[in-house]
């Protein structure tokens, strides 16, 4: 695949700058995609151009303000409390559609600058019970996209059956876990690295990582 060329929807968080690393290690040429939907944090987005240029990737930045109009949640609003699910019920940063509108608009860009494959961090083991980070779900629409324009699109999910802890290592086997956890906004109160330590997304950054080291120590 070193000959050919990659969209990568990429927020600058851990998952998808560990699938940066990735995409440029399997990839010739790797261009990002960052959607702008009105979320709680700007500087996810500045996270994200900052990265980018450091590693020397084409940016584009999408509007998707759209989004956050139809789909009120804890990531576009400071009223919504963030929150896990309970009793069956998806967590308040779910954001209905997501998933698959940038992943419909990465394959549309794709189209547009000639790239055959479009990479995304989702992930089915430690996914908050958010329906579109299934694998049913990327296959499906993997499909759909082919369709929809006649081509021949590849998503790939390097992270589709890693818990966090595999999502470190991954990042280390790539030369990267330095950069991942230093420069990579995670935390839903918008602290860049180690975060807030206290939001959902940072407990289970926090505990990926020490398992992570730990099992690497022991070995």
């Amino acid at each position: 695949m070193k000959n050919e060329k990659a969209i990568i929807v990429f927020s600058g968080g851990q998952d998808s700058t560990t699938c940066l690393f990735w995409a440029l290690k399997h990839f010739k040429e790797v261009e990002a995609v960052t959607f702008n939907y009105n979320q709680r944090h700007s500087l996810e987005i500045e996270c994200a151009q900052n990265i980018a240029k450091e590693l020397g990737v084409k940016h584009h930045i999408l509007d998707m303000a759209l989004l956050n109009q139809l789909a009120p949640n804890a990531l576009t609003r400071d009223d919504i409390e963030i929150k896990a699910g309970e009793n069956g019920e998806l967590p308040s940063t779910f954001v209905p559609g997501r998933n698959l509108l940038f992943l419909s608009f990465a394959g549309v860009l794709a189209s547009q600058v000639n790239a055959k494959h479009i990479v995304t961090g989702v992930c089915e083991t430690d996914f908050s019970g958010y329906p579109d980070c299934r694998d049913v779900f990327i296959k499906s629409l993997n499909v759909t996209l082919n369709l929809s324009m006649d081509t021949q699109f590849v998503i790939h999910t390097p992270l589709m059956w890693l818990n966090k802890a595999e999502t470190w290592e991954l990042a280390d086997s790539l030369e990267a876990l330095d950069f991942v956890r230093e420069k990579t906004l995670t935390c839903y109160n918008g602290i860049i690295a180690d975060g807030c330590g206290e939001c959902p997304a940072c407990l289970l950054r926090k505990k990926g990582l020490e398992d992570y080291l730990q099992e690497r120590k022991e070995s």
